[in-house]
Parts: C-alpha cells; sequence; structure tokens
C-alpha cells in the first residue's frame, strides 16, 4: 500500500433491506445507498464529497467509521481491512477515527456538562482520568477558541456554532489521525460557517489531521478541500483536485452543480450559463440501469442507458462517463 495513502475505499457497497410483513419479515428489495464506490485519502489532505441529498454522502462517512457495516468492499486504514474486525478489536483503532456531527444541538447530551461531554472519550479509551482529564479538557477548550470555565456548563447554555467547537473539541481529544466531518456546519449560519471551516483548516496543520469533508455545498467545500469527490445516486462520479474540478468539470453532473453556485460578480452572474437538470434525483431503492444519471443529463447517448460507465483517469481527473471514453 503506498505510504502517503490513510485511507483506502475499494469497492464499497451498503444496501439497506427492506422488509414486509409483520409476524415474519420478507426481505422485498434493497435500498442502494452506496453502490461501489473507490477512492483513497491521502496523509494530511482533505477530501471533500459532495452531492445532493440522497445521493450516499452520510453513508460513506458512516461506513468508513464502521458506524454502518458495509454489505460488501474494503476500507483500509493504514493498510488494515476495517470491515470484517470484531467489534471489540474495532475498538483500539477508534481512538484514531473520529466523527464531528451535522447538528450540533443533537449531538451533544443535555444531561452532561461540557467537560464531561469533551472528557468522556478520553476516559472510555483509558487516555486519563481525574485532574489530568480535567486538564486536557480546558486545553482542548482553549484549542477550540472556548474558555477553560465553560467545561462546567451545559449544552443549552451555547450557540450553535459554540456547540460544533465543543463537538470539535471532543473529536480531537484522543488525538485522532483522521476525522469524518458530516455536514458540520450545514446548520450554522453563514458568519459562523466560515469560522468553523477556518478553525477546522487550522486544527487539521496544526494537528496533522487528515480529513473527510461531506457537505452539499459546494463553495464551503472549495474553501477547505484538497481534493472533491462528486457523489450521484450511490456512486462517485468525478474525483479530482479541487482547483482543477473548478475550473474544468467533465462530469456532466459537476457542470450542473457547478454552475449553481452563485458568484459574488454581478457582471459575471449575468453572463453565465446555468445548468439546470431535469426532474429529481432517482429513488436508491429502484436506481436507473446503466449510468444513474442519464435521466437527467442533458447530454445523455443511447448507450448510457444501458451500460454503466467505467471510473476512469482523465488527466488529474478522474471521471465515470461515456461521453469522455467516446472522445478519448
Amino acid at each position: 500500500m503506498n505510504d502517503n495513502v490513510l485511507v483506502r475505499v475499494n469497492k464499497l457497497v451498503k444496501y439497506f433491506p427492506v422488509t414486509k410483513g409483520l409476524l415474519v419479515a420478507k426481505k422485498v428489495a434493497d435500498v442502494k445507498a452506496v453502490d461501489g464506490v473507490t477512492f483513497d485519502i491521502h496523509n494530511g489532505e482533505t477530501l471533500g464529497l459532495v452531492g445532493e441529498s440522497g445521493s450516499g454522502k452520510t453513508t460513506v462517512g458512516k461506513c468508513l467509521l464502521q458506524l454502518y457495516r458495509p454489505t460488501s468492499g474494503q476500507v483500509l486504514f493504514r493498510g488494515i481491512d476495517l470491515c470484517p474486525m470484531k467489534e471489540s478489536n474495532l475498538r483500539k483503532l477508534r481512538v484514531k477515527m473520529q466523527p464531528i456531527y451535522q447538528d450540533p444541538y443533537s449531538s451533544l447530551n443535555p444531561r452532561h456538562t461540557v467537560g464531561d461531554i469533551v472528557g468522556e472519550p478520553l476516559v472510555v479509551h483509558g487516555i486519563a482520568n481525574g485532574q489530568k482529564a480535567k486538564k486536557r479538557v480546558e486545553e482542548l477548550l482553549k484549542m477550540v477558541g472556548l474558555e477553560p470555565e465553560m467545561a462546567q456548563r451545559y449544552p443549552h447554555m451555547f450557540s450553535g456554532g459554540q456547540r460544533q467547537r465543543i463537538g470539535i473539541a471532543r473529536a480531537i481529544a484522543t488525538q485522532p489521525e483522521f476525522i469524518v466531518c458530516d455536514e458540520p456546519v450545514s446548520a450554522l449560519d453563514v458568519s459562523i460557517q466560515a469560522q468553523i471551516v477556518n478553525l477546522l483548516d487550522e486544527l487539521k496543520r496544526k494537528l496533522g489531521l487528515t480529513l473527510l469533508f461531506i457537505s452539499h455545498d459546494l463553495s464551503v467545500v472549495r474553501h477547505i478541500s484538497d481534493r472533491i469527490a462528486v457523489m450521484y445516486l450511490g456512486r462517485v462520479v468525478e474525483l479530482a483536485p479541487s482547483r482543477d474540478l473548478y475550473l474544468n468539470p467533465m462530469h456532466p453532473y459537476s457542470r450542473a452543480l457547478l454552475s449553481a453556485v452563485p458568484i459574488p460578480d454581478p457582471a459575471v452572474e449575468k453572463s453565465r450559463q446555468r445548468l439546470v437538470l431535469r426532474g429529481e434525483i432517482p429513488s436508491p431503492l429502484n436506481p436507473p440501469p446503466g449510468c444513474t444519471f442519464h435521466p437527467r443529463c442533458l447530454e445523455s447517448l443511447e448507450m448510457c442507458s444501458k451500460v454503466a460507465p467505467n471510473f476512469k483517469q482523465y488527466g488529474s481527473h478522474w471521471v465515470a462517463c461515456h461521453l469522455l471514453e467516446k472522445s478519448s
């Protein structure tokens, strides 16, 4: 395995069974939330994962942390496949992999003080307790821009942005190598979003973290990500360095997403072409055959409805699209 790769995801699949019947539950279908996803996350980088609601972004993040057990495929952390591991063995690795959740209001226990919340991972994993844990909690609160005396307060006494800072402090408490940030700023005001993104970027550099940053907001992802993977209906359709993706999106879905991102220049905004997709994202319960994007694609070919495109490299981009296969 490449020494620079921290996390490797190989042909990851996660189906959720749909059952019918009261006394005897019988499986009648599968929700294909993630359907064959492959990518690497390098040491010290931030990989952005973007797409519409229902594309499978959050499910990928939970599979990486083994909060959801994948149906098939591999999730390798430093070359170790997590998928077949027992929970008792996974527990030892969870110190190095932590989540930051989307909703700062529901992710913190309202009955616990901030000190208990941030210090809990230290106690659970046997890292510190007593006065040592208390001192470490104070250090963590300072690192995320909060005062040490706030450790005695309860979550309801804080704003949304402050609560998310508490969630970040809890995530970095065990000195992890890898953090999955699942829409960490989507529930916050725009002005607070920038503060949290800048904090994550600062902690990444200071602590040598590797991040998977999940979001539907491409302007936020652009600011923090080194590379970006675009998901559609359970599959990654394009993966490229952040700058290259924004300057030259190759997949029709990526182009449509980027055309919807507002530009703070009235002249440019007025002159550029807006790509409006047809219909809504299909149900993962019954995804279209071939390329799952073809029913909404403005450039689809006849073969798009029959054959799924291969995920191939084109320069600095990895793209799954028959249009590129035909032109190359």
